[in-house]
């Protein structure tokens, strides 16, 4: 059983600015390597930037890696910017880059997408 911190922001963007707080905070807190949190907040912004409406960050440590669930987005919006592999600086790319996996979840309320991040731990 791991922790998870659940943090749902409204559609103001200058809530969005707390959320890249806590993930901060947690990456602090669990000694993540600065490399780890700076992929992580990355993934966090290109997402953000295309939540329309109030947006949930769930993240989670388990397992030598962290998950982060973040959502609800436009099916058809995200779907088209994901599917895109032309763009060279679009939404996958970025995810692919700073990420390993992606996972685009249907759940009540729209689209969800879950990334996993190997981290490793600054001693």
């Amino acid at each position: 059983m791991s922790d998870e911190i659940v943090l749902t922001l409204p559609e103001h963007d200058e809530f969005r600015n707390v959320a890249h707080l806590v993930v901060g905070g947690l990456a602090v807190r669990l000694n993540l390597t600065f490399e780890n949190l700076e992929d992580v907040q990355v993934a966090l912004e290109g997402l953000l930037a295309r939540a329309a409406g109030e947006v949930t960050v769930a993240v989670r440590l388990d397992d030598g890696g962290l998950a982060m669930r973040v959502g609800p987005f436009e099916r058809a919006m995200l779907r088209r910017e994901l599917e895109d592999d032309r763009a060279e600086v679009g939404l996958r790319r970025v995810l692919e880059t700073v990420s390993d996996g992606i996972q685009v979840l249907d759940l009540e309320g729209g689209c969800w997408v879950e990334l996993r991040k190997t981290v490793e731990r600054v001693e």
